[in-house]
Parts: structure tokens; C-alpha cells; sequence
């Protein structure tokens, strides 16, 4: 059921003056944090631990964090409403995205299976059982999912399956890849995907340490990365998301940092440092990227959201 609550402001951590460096492979450039909010707690509009997050086409944030809630902030941080998925996990969901249809899709990552929502909150089906296991149709630890031009869906999972299961716009299983490994193709925890306006598949390949992009039968196009801090390598790449100038940002957690990459995976800026402070992160689970280019990075540890511009 959909539980609402009376929109209030989330109190800000503060308007951010300062400025981080970004180096790219071949250019610098300043990057400013312009907005930091949340508090933390387990009240509706509060942040316990946030894990995943998604912008709709009114850039409106969904959030998910460890309480199983999924809550809908404004660009500023104002809360505007919020709901429970069915089930409560100490880990919570693990993967958020607003389909083409404007649906909100959620990796309910530790009951195997994947809820189709509303924007509002109404549960209109699910992919999976709800049974862990191996099998065609069934989930390890289901990761994230996206839908191509098509209608159908592609989810990631890790554990002993570590693939990609294709599934038709009704939720019936049609076809997989991937496989648990470090060979081309093969995955170490598949975190999160991205596809794009050619449906192209963005993997971050997150304990490989690599983006793999794939075509929707499972060819691989293309792969870069390798474990390391320097531009172009990445370390724990949990989150990525398309901006809107061809560009690709992947959120690491073990480099604590955004970088941002051209499609064909070239190095274009780093932004962040471990810290607590602002334009600091604290082993970072996620982003997300607006239509202008604003990226909203959940800052995990901290406990909050940071807006900045790359």
C-alpha cells in the first residue's frame, strides 16, 4: 500500500561555496558542489544509509536506503513523498530506474525479484518468485534492471550467477548471458546498468573493476577499466549513469569518487575525495543525472546527497 506523508523541506547541511578539482586525461576543469542535504534517521524524509537512487522526467530524486523505504525528493532535497516496498531486509533494494513508460523499477535485491511501481507507489507487478536460486526466471541477488525501446527487461544479479536475464515486456523469462568469471563477457558482481538511445548496455562489472557494454542479445561491444586510482581505471565501480552529452559517470566506491567517461570509454574528469565534508565522500553507492547535466551522487556513509556539476 502507498503510504504518504505531508511534504516538508529536508533541512540542508548547507549551500555549498567550495570548489573540488577535476583532472581529465588531457584537460582541468572546477566542479562545484551547489547543494548537500540530509539527515539521518529512519523518519519519512530522513536518510538511513542510502543506496540507489533515480531521477523521473520532472527531476523529481527517488531514494532508496537500508529501511526498505523509497522515498521522492525535489532537486532541492524537499521531500514529497514516500512508501515501503512489501518486505523489510536490513540491506534494502540495490537497484532503481525510471523506465521510458515512467515506471519506477526496483532490483528488491535480497526477496529475488523485481517490483514495477507507479511514480505514485502503486505495485502493478513483479518478475520473480521470490525464490532464490539458478535457474531461468529466478534470482541470486537481482542488482538493477533497465528496459530497452522494446519493452523488455534486462536485470543484473551477482552471487553464483553473476548474468544478465532477459525478460519480455510481460515478464516472461526469454534468454541470459554472463557468467561468473573474469573473462570478456563474464561478470564479478554486475552492479548496475545503464542502456542508451541505441540500447546499448552499460555494465559496471563493479569487483572486475570495468565497464562492459553490451548489445541486447549479449554481445559484448566493448569493455574498459582495471582496478587502480589513476584516470581511467576505477576501483569498485558501483553506479553509472548517461548525461546528456554522450558522457557516462560511474560512481566508485572503493576510489570514493565520480568519473566521468566518453561513451567509448575515455577518461573526462574525477570528482571527489574520502571525507566527510562537502565535495567529500564516504563510500558512495550511487548517482544520478539530470537533463542538464547536474549529478546527484548518494553520499552512502555520509548519510545524505550532494549536487554538483561536472
Amino acid at each position: 500500500m502507498n503510504r504518504s506523508f505531508p511534504s516538508f523541506l529536508i533541512a540542508a547541511a548547507g549551500l555549498i561555496a567550495a570548489c573540488a578539482c577535476v583532472s581529465g586525461c588531457e584537460s582541468k576543469a572546477r566542479s562545484s558542489v551547489d547543494k548537500v542535504w540530509g539527515i539521518h534517521g529512519t523518519r519519512f524524509g530522513w536518510l538511513n544509509k542510502p543506496r540507489v537512487a533515480a531521477l523521473d522526467s520532472e527531476d523529481r530524486l527517488y531514494v532508496t536506503d537500508l529501511t526498505d523505504r523509497i522515498q521522492v525528493f525535489d532537486r532541492d532535497g524537499g521531500f514529497i513523498r514516500g512508501w515501503r516496498t512489501p518486505d523489510f531486509n536490513v540491506d534494502g533494494p540495490s537497484g532503481l530506474t525510471i523506465d521510458r513508460l515512467g515506471r519506477l523499477l526496483v532490483a528488491d535485491t535480497h526477496f529475488y525479484r523485481v517490483l514495477v511501481y507507479s511514480r505514485q507507489g502503486e505495485l502493478l507487478f513483479q518478475i520473480g518468485d521470490g525464490v532464490q536460486g539458478t535457474t531461468p526466471g529466478r534470482f541470486g541477488y537481482p542488482t538493477d534492471v533497465v528496459v530497452d525501446k522494446a519493452g523488455y527487461f534486462y536485470v543484473s544479479e551477482y552471487g553464483e550467477n553473476d548474468r544478465i536475464q532477459v525478460f519480455s515486456p510481460k515478464g516472461e523469462w526469454l534468454r541470459q548471458w554472463g557468467g561468473h568469471g573474469t573473462v570478456p563477457g563474464s561478470f564479478l558482481r554486475p552492479r548496475a546498468m545503464a542502456i542508451d538511445e541505441n540500447d546499448r548496455i552499460y555494465v559496471a562489472d563493479s569487483c572486475n573493476h570495468r565497464i562492459q557494454v553490451f548489445d541486447t542479445q549479449g554481445n559484448l561491444i566493448r569493455m574498459w577499466g582495471g582496478r587502480g586510482a589513476a584516470a581511467g581505471e576505477m576501483s569498485y565501480p558501483y553506479d553509472v549513469a548517461l548525461g546528456p552529452n554522450d558522457d557516462l559517470y560511474v560512481c566508485e566506491y572503493g576510489n570514493q569518487r565520480v568519473q566521468k567517461f566518453s561513451r567509448e570509454g575515455k577518461s573526462l574528469g574525477i570528482w571527489g575525495r574520502p571525507g566527510r565534508s562537502p565535495g567529500e565522500l564516504n563510500n558512495p553507492w550511487a548517482l544520478a543525472v539530470d537533463r542538464r547535466g547536474t549529478v546527484f551522487v548518494i553520499d552512502s556513509n555520509n548519510h545524505r546527497v550532494q549536487r554538483f556539476h561536472m
